[in-house]
């Protein structure tokens, strides 16, 4: 590569809690380098999808390449990579920064320093990134510009003029922030290797090219008809086409070193790329770049299609979805209650929402979800595996041990929702290991909980009692031992796979008296008596009993001796009985999502 090319390109990320202002601040930086042309501008451009506009998230990160004029007349080019916000998708903001030299860690002057901008710094200090503090929204009136300095300048060890302040809004010291950028962010290093390697940070998928790699490029050069390999899959192919992002994909003849683009493959196997693999010369001796690891899905739920005829279908729509996001994973599975679907492993909580919404959305798919779980460890006298439906699980006697994941939470508050929060840590088996104070009071805590409890409306009680103050993060830890009980939802004998349960031994009988006393109200009644009975523990631990439906088969005679009535009634009366052995209760969809609905 030109060594001046090198010297006059800076890569670098935004990151920052989310709905900190990162794409607004993308849209000034574009604004003001003239990268988008202003008939095309508009907010949020780097978000795509119309999802993303809408929740004002960032879901899939963009890369884009911007032209900057130095004051000396010097020509920069700014690879900027805007990443995700949310803690779901840490896995590829960590991709990302391994992919440039700089960040901007972005902070919001109303709300200060949030726990995500934790995570995520902390992410940038680990891959090494110069980290250049940014506050934003200094136009707003709730700003509080002077203590939000003071929180960065502590949390950083930096001086106040090292701190640059803008306002996405107004354009209000984007052009220092530029000067910054060019100033403070490395240049990437010249390569002394002709042979190519780059990392994989994003990809796309289209019908018609296949999968097309995001790729930053370390050493050597990529061309249209290069043979190339990943080297984590080990899969060839050729490259169809490179190019770089306006924020458009805009095909060039070479990517070199420190360069940032995109390579189209031709690929179109699910599973094949993921995020972090190393792109490489066929035959290169280099090695792969580090840190490669597939992400592992941390929450799973059964989706169905509301109609069976549609299954076909929604196996289409998650083969497509999964070509272009490798972290979603499926196998088929069928339920007698709701016919076939699938078991699907997702990110988290936003991850799964986010998908079933792209189904519905892109595909036109009605589908059901189940309560979502997490993966246990279970070792029995027979074997140990990994299990991750409670339907699955072995009976009580046969088990000797679970483990589960747990998850350390880190929360910011405001002191008022203290007290409320220490209940709630409580109540979902959370352990408080470390506390600081800001300098507008606001408490961080550090907790440690079941990976289980985390989520089980962790989420929305958190923001209920802070009244929506409160802000978390939260990374996997290790699994431990778990002291949990597997509930089985039994409906005139038979069990019914879809409701069960794995809870916490101490919430068991609570849960289990939840189940049958909502059971007893959703539930159609049938033609004969239906015992609705929750199994756990080795026994019967709650139970009621709905009556059967009674039709009046007398009803149709008059006068006459009393005993033909008697006669019809003890009739009916030994049909139901007969019933009651032999019949099997229909359960309607309606019942199943309410109690999904239900579920906390």
């Amino acid at each position: 590569m030109n060594k001046n090319n090198t010297l006059h390109t800076r890569n670098f990320s935004i990151i920052a809690h989310i709905d900190h202002g990162k794409s607004t601040l993308a849209d000034r930086l574009l604004e003001r380098t003239e990268t988008i042309d202003k008939r095309k501008m508009r907010d949020q451009v780097l978000d795509r999808m119309e999802l993303e506009r809408e929740r004002g998230i960032t879901i899939k990160m963009q890369p884009v390449r911007m032209r900057y004029r130095a004051d000396d007349g010097t020509i920069y080019t700014l690879n900027l990579i805007d990443t995700p916000g949310h803690i779901d998708f840490a896995y590829e903001v960590s991709r990302a920064l391994k992919a440039v030299e700089g960040v901007l860690l972005l902070v919001d002057a109303t709300q200060g320093v949030q726990a995500q901008t934790l995570t995520t710094l902390s992410m940038a200090k680990k891959v090494g990134c110069v980290i250049i503090p940014v506050v934003t929204k200094i136009d707003s009136p709730l700003a509080r510009i002077s203590d939000v300095h003071d929180e960065i300048m502590k949390l950083l060890s930096v001086n106040r003029e090292e701190i640059i302040s803008v306002s996405g809004k107004t354009g209000e010291g984007i052009d220092t922030l530029l000067k910054e950028i060019v100033k403070r962010v490395p240049s990437p290093r010249a390569s002394s290797y002709d042979e190519a390697r780059g990392l994989v940070f994003d990809f796309s998928y289209s019908t018609h090219r296949g999968i097309s790699v995001y790729v930053r490029l370390f050493d050597g050069s990529i061309k249209k008809g290069d043979t190339l390999i990943l080297r984590a899959a080990l899969k060839q192919y050729t490259a169809l086409e490179v190019g770089i992002f306006t924020p458009d994909e805009v095909p060039v003849e070479c990517l070199e070193a420190g360069d940032t683009g995109y390579v189209v493959t031709g690929i179109k196997e699910p599973g094949v790329v993921a995020v972090g693999d190393t792109v490489a010369t066929t035959h290169g001796t280099l090695p792969p770049l580090e840190g490669f690891e597939r992400p592992h899905a941390v929450v799973w739920a059964s989706v169905y299609p509301e109609s069976q005829d549609d299954f076909p279908d929604l196996k289409r729509a998650l083969e497509r979805l999964h070509l272009a996001d490798s972290s979603l994973s499926f196998e088929e599975e069928s339920s007698g209650t709701l016919g076939r679907g699938f078991r699907c492993g997702f990110l988290g909580m936003l991850h799964l929402e986010i998908v079933m919404e792209r189904l519905h959305r892109e595909f036109s798919l009605t589908l059901i979800a189940t309560i979502p779980t997490i993966s246990y460890t279970v070792t029995t006298q027979k074997k140990r595996e990994v299990i991750y439906t409670p339907s699955r699980f072995p009976d009580f006697g046969e088990i000797i041990s679970i483990e589960e994941p747990w998850a350390r939470v880190v929360l910011i508050t405001p002191p008022e929702a203290l007290s409320l929060l220490m209940q709630l840590f409580y109540e979902h088996e959370g352990a408080v290991l470390d506390t600081k104070t800001y300098l507008d009071g606001r408490i961080e805590l550090a907790i440690e909980m079941p990976l289980r409890e985390l989520m089980r409306g962790f989420f929305d009680r958190v923001k209920n009692v802070s009244s929506g103050y409160a802000s978390l993060s939260y990374t996997i830890l290790e699994e431990r031992k778990a002291d949990v009980v597997k509930i089985e939802v039994r409906i005139a004998e038979e069990p019914i796979p879809a409701f069960a349960r794995v809870v916490s031994r101490r919430r068991v009988q609570e849960e289990a008296e939840h189940i049958v006393e909502k059971l007893y109200k959703v539930l159609p009644r049938q033609m004969f008596v239906t015992k609705i009975q929750v199994y756990a523990l080795g026994r019967i631990i709650a139970s009621r009993t709905l009556s059967a439906m009674r039709k009046d088969v007398t009803g149709y005679l008059y006068g006459g001796d009393v005993t033909r009535k008697k006669k019809l009634l003890e009739k009916q009366k030994k049909g139901k009985k007969r019933l009651a052995t032999h019949g099997k209760v229909h359960i309607p969809e309606e019942v199943f999502m309410k109690m999904v609905r239900d579920y906390e």
